[in-house]
């Protein structure tokens, strides 16, 4: 009987099959000439540094104002998995973009590495367009945001206190805090989750008298016979040359895992809470009709004031929409950017 640390690992970030699955043009590494990239820092308001790759359309006119969009990686990874794609696609497209490392991930500032922190986290997207808007060929009113997995849920966070945010996009959204709390359809107990933080709260007396550090969910390493076809989904992202990455620094046995003590804080994350109040701001959610998480767009979309848009990707399951550039509707990203940042 698996034990609830186990059941919430399962649910978070799982695996794939032993060769990358690279079918339907999957291309995480994406690169265009038609783009210039430049790795950029600034500080958030509790003075940390956050890196971000910003992305420029090459024969930007840069005496003009231009919209532009920061693009939030899937909860566990890293702006070189899945958020530069976008933005680099996004950016062929006329935006100025920024893909952003959330603090205690990738380049961005914060110890221990790999906390979860998600204020911190919705704070991290504010920043980004603090730093966006001072770009003199940045239009100000005409910034956007894109979250992907896990920064889906981050996004819709930030965008309730920060109306500069004017458009706002998610695709394969996580709500982390429903995740943690109740798992894919509502399989955690009561029970699984109290488990879960007395595990987090006895670590903390261990980390306090100078125990190591200790890692939950995450993706696993190896795949077993038994291995849970959404752990396979996600394996074949991140344990294969497919999205496989690893920041400067890291551990490959942690990355994509967060630390046991802070994951618990997700229990206390609502982004749902009051996501009418965006309104009437723009909201696109998109998500895939074999998606394991395709519940969570569906109860933002049904909670979200109007205008709002529910795009579901016809045989696209969760990681699909990460990379696999022949199921992402490109166009129809391309087209509400365009049409509600104008």
């Amino acid at each position: 009987m698996k034990t609830a640390i186990a059941l919430i690992a399962l649910m978070l970030h799982p695996l794939a099959a032993t060769a990358a699955d690279l079918s339907r043009a999957a291309d995480n590494f994406y690169t265009s000439d038609e783009v210039s990239v430049q790795k950029v820092s600034f500080r958030n308001q509790y003075q940390m540094v956050v890196a971000g790759n910003l992305f420029i359309p090459n024969g930007l006119d840069r005496s003009a104002q231009h919209a532009a969009i920061v693009v939030g990686h899937p909860m566990g990874a890293v702006k070189e998995q899945s958020s530069n794609l976008y933005a680099t696609k996004l950016a062929e497209q006329g935006f100025v973009t920024l893909a952003i490392d959330l603090s205690f991930w990738g380049e961005s500032a914060g110890q221990p590495r790999n906390a979860v922190a998600p204020d911190i986290y919705t704070e991290d997207f504010s920043a980004a367009v603090d730093f966006l808007r001072s770009q003199s060929f940045v239009d100000k009113d005409r910034v956007g945001a894109l979250g992907i997995c896990g920064s889906g849920s981050f996004v819709i966070s930030a965008a309730k206190i920060d109306p500069r945010i004017r458009a706002i996009a998610t695709v394969s959204m996580y709500d982390m805090g429903a995740a943690n709390r109740s798992g894919l359809r509502n399989a955690v107990s009561v029970e699984d989750r109290k488990a879960v933080i007395a595990a987090a709260a006895a670590q903390r007396d261990v980390e306090f008298a100078g125990g190591e550090i200790a890692h939950t969910g995450g993706t696993v390493h190896t795949l077993e016979a038994d291995t849970h076809p959404i752990q396979r989904e996600f394996y074949d992202f991140y344990r294969t040359p497919r999205g496989e990455f690893t920041p400067a620094g890291s551990s490959p046995q942690v990355t994509t895992r967060p630390t046991l003590t802070s994951n618990v804080k997700f229990m206390n994350f609502y982004p749902f809470a009051d996501i009418e109040t965006i309104s009437p701001r723009p909201m696109l959610f998109i998500t895939g009709d074999a998606a394991h998480s395709r519940e969570f767009s569906e109860a933002a979309y049904r909670l979200a004031g109007e205008p709002k848009e529910l795009v579901v990707v016809e045989g696209a399951g969760h990681v699909d929409l990460y990379d696999r550039t022949a199921l992402i509707p490109w166009g129809t990203l391309e087209n509400f950017f365009k049409s509600r940042l104008d």
